[in-house]
């Protein structure tokens, strides 16, 4: 059985609060009982922080015990160049995914420090991008 694990970053625990009309919804934390359910046959390990320091930990971690990792690092994607850094030192596949489509979003959206050093992006799909990612984990990767 493959070993997955979710990080999200900052502000991604008010997903179903914090601007519906971009976001959507739905909460990360009744929607992630949806994807163990629709993925059965995967560990998916979860872990959200607004702290960039421990995000790092957090993909340092899975890194080097998970068969990959899905990623939103939030707003720390166009700041952390230390983000990025912990993905290029890890061995497990890394896919960054967003659920806006930030390439029709505000300028400073559009740099990402993630998705050079990841396996591959998805954004714009809402939640579904983490299924997605989570398919690609454990068929391709």
């Amino acid at each position: 059985m493959k070993k997955i694990s979710i990080i999200n970053g900052p502000n991604l625990n008010l997903l179903g609060k914090r601007e519906p009309d971009v976001y959507g919804a739905e909460g990360f934390d009744s929607y992630l009982e949806k994807l163990k359910q629709q993925h059965s046959d995967v560990i998916i390990d979860y872990f959200q922080s607004n702290i960039e320091g421990e995000l790092i930990d957090a993909i340092q971690k899975a890194g080097f015990s998970a068969d990959g990792i899905v990623i939103n690092p939030g707003g720390y994607t166009h700041t952390s160049v230390a983000i990025g850094d912990a993905i290029a030192a890890i061995p497990a596949p890394v896919i960054e995914v967003h659920i806006s489509n930030v390439h029709a979003r505000e300028e400073f959206r559009k740099i990402s420090h993630i998705s050079a050093k990841a396996k591959g992006t998805i954004c714009g799909l809402g939640l579904a991008g983490y299924s997605l990612a989570i398919d690609f984990l454990t068929e391709k990767a």
